[in-house]
C-alpha cells in the first residue's frame, strides 16, 4: 500500500518511507490510497482476539508490504502489552482507559508501535535517525518512554514551558542519554510550527535523517484505531454506540473515523473540547478558524490549530456534511470541568482527569436514553493530581511511582519560540 499527501502535490510512499520521512514536502499529511474493510470472521472472531492481537490485523494490510508478518507481530506483542479496559461508570457510559502503559497516557499506544518500526527499518540502515517531537503534555512522556536507549535513534522534544503538568515535565526531561527535552517560551502551537518547519527546511533534512513521533507520523496515527475495536470487544451492549473522545490535535477522533470506515459500528463520535474549540464552532459555522491558544486546565488539548485537521477531512472526502453527519461538537470550560470531576466522583465513585472529564460531560449532555456511550480517560489523574484534588476538595494517594519520579532532577534546554535558534540547535 502507498500513502499519499493530503495536499497531492507529491509522490506518494510506501509505508516504511512515510514513517521515516514523517511530513510531505507540501505540508500535507500521510494517507493511506486505501482503507480496508474488515471481513465479517474479523468480528465473529474479536471476542477472542488479545489487544496485540486486533493490533496485528488492524495494521497488517497498511504496513505488509514493509514489515513481514511474523515481525509485525513480535511489534505489535512488544508495542501493546498492557491492559486496555473498559469500566462501567453509570447507566449506558463506559471509561476506556487508556493509562494502563508504562506512562499512564494513552499515547504509549501508538508511540511504542512506532519505536519499533523505526527500530526495524533501522536494523538494515547503519544511519542514526533524529526524531523531532512537540508535546502539549502525554506525548513527550510516551515517546522518551518508547524511544529511550533505542540503538541509532535520537529524540528532541519540545514542550511549552510552564504550560504541562509537573509529573508530565518529569516523564520528558529525566531519562537523559538519546532523550532531549527542549523546553520553548510559548504555546504547543508554537512547538508543533517549529518541528514542521524543521521538517520543510532543505538544509536540515540534507544534513540530518529527521522523522518525526507527532500524530502527524502515519505509525503514530494508525494504531490509536486499535483502541476503538477493543472497547466494542468489551462492550456487551453495543447498539447506538456513540464514542466521545477528548480532542486536541485531533489523531484520536480522526482514529476512531478510520476504524469506522474499516468496518467498526458507531453511531456518531463527539469531538469533546476545552475552550479550544475550533472543531466545534468548524461544525457549526463551516468556517476553520484557529483562534490564540487558551491555556487550560485539561492542558493536552489547549491547540488552536490541530495537525490531524487534513486527515478529519480526507476520511469525509472534504465534505463538511458527511463530518457534521458523523461527528458532534463539545465544549467546556474549567469552572465546569472542575465541577464534572466532582460530580463524577460523588455519584459513581470514579475519578477522571481534566481531559476525561470533558469525555464524560459530552455524553451526559448529549446522549439520547438509547444510546450506549464510551469516553476515552486518556490519562491517569495521576498527572494531574493538584486540579483533581481541587476540584474533590481533598488530597488523593498517588502511585509509588509517582514520589520516585518527582525526585529525579529535570534536565532541559531552555529556548525561544525562534526557529532560527532552533535550527542552531540542531546543526549543533
Amino acid at each position: 500500500m502507498k500513502f499519499y499527501s493530503t495536499n497531492k502535490k507529491v509522490d506518494p510512499l510506501s509505508f516504511k518511507e512515510a514513517v521515516i520521512h514523517s511530513l510531505p514536502s507540501d505540508r500535507g499529511l500521510y494517507f493511506p490510497e486505501k482503507i480496508p474493510t474488515l471481513d465479517s470472521d474479523f468480528f465473529k472472531e474479536l471476542n477472542s482476539y488479545t489487544l496485540s492481537e486486533i493490533g496485528s490485523k488492524i495494521l497488517a494490510p497498511f504496513t505488509h508490504e514493509d514489515i513481514p508478518k511474523a515481525k509485525l507481530k513480535n511489534i505489535t506483542e512488544e508495542a501493546f502489552n498492557f491492559d486496555v479496559p473498559l469500566k462501567k461508570v453509570e447507566n449506558g457510559i463506559y471509561s476506556l482507559e487508556l493509562f494502563h502503559g508504562p506512562t499512564y497516557a494513552f499515547k504509549d499506544i501508538g508511540a511504542r508501535f512506532l519505536a519499533r518500526c523505526l527500530a526495524y527499518f533501522n536494523e538494515s540502515h547503519n544511519q542514526e535517525v533524529t526524531i523531532l517531537v512537540a508535546t502539549s503534555g502525554d506525548t513527550g512522556g510516551a515517546v522518551a518512554s518508547g524511544f529511550y536507549d533505542v540503538d541509532g535513534v535520537n529524540v528532541v522534544i519540545l514542550y511549552p514551558s510552564g504550560k504541562v503538568s509537573e509529573l508530565q515535565e518529569k516523564q520528558l526531561t529525566t531519562l537523559g542519554k538519546n532523550i532531549t527535552a527542549v523546553e520553548i517560551d510559548g504555546t504547543f502551537d508554537d512547538c508543533q510550527n517549529m518541528v514542521k518547519q524543521a521538517f520543510l527546511d532543505k538544509e536540515l533534512n540534507e544534513t540530518l535523517n529527521l522523522s518525526s513521533a507527532n500524530s502527524i507520523n502515519i505509525a503514530r496515527w494508525l494504531p490509536q484505531s486499535i483502541y476503538y475495536f477493543e472497547a466494542f470487544k468489551q462492550l456487551q451492549n453495543r447498539d447506538n454506540l456513540v464514542f466521545s473522545v477528548p480532542s486536541g490535535n485531533y489523531g484520536n477522533l480522526s482514529a476512531g473515523l478510520l476504524a469506522q470506515r474499516m468496518g467498526l459500528s458507531v453511531k456518531h463520535f463527539i469531538a469533546a473540547s476545552n475552550q479550544n474549540d475550533v472543531i466545534p464552532r468548524f461544525l457549526t459555522t463551516e468556517q476553520y478558524e484557529p483562534l490564540k491558544t487558551i491555556p487550560t486546565l485539561s492542558n493536552a488539548m489547549d491547540v488552536s490549530d490541530p495537525s490531524n485537521y487534513p486527515r478529519l477531512m480526507e476520511l469525509v472526502n472534504g465534505k463538511h456534511a458527511e463530518l457534521r453527519s458523523l461527528v458532534k461538537g463539545f465544549s467546556m470550560d474549567d469552572a465546569h470541568t472542575l465541577e464534572t470531576i466532582k460530580s463524577c466522583f460523588e455519584q459513581n465513585s470514579y475519578i477522571t482527569d481534566p481531559h476525561g472529564a470533558i469525555g464524560y460531560q459530552a455524553l451526559k449532555d448529549t446522549m439520547t436514553a438509547d444510546e450506549n456511550g464510551i469516553f476515552l480517560e486518556t490519562a491517569h489523574y495521576c498527572k494531574f493530581v493538584s486540579t483533581v484534588e481541587k476540584a474533590l476538595e481533598k488530597p488523593l494517594s498517588q502511585p509509588g511511582f509517582v514520589s520516585e519520579l518527582m525526585s529525579k532532577p529535570k534536565k532541559s534546554i531552555t529556548m525561544s519560540n525562534s526557529f532560527k535558534e532552533f535550527k542552531s540547535f540542531l546543526f549543533g
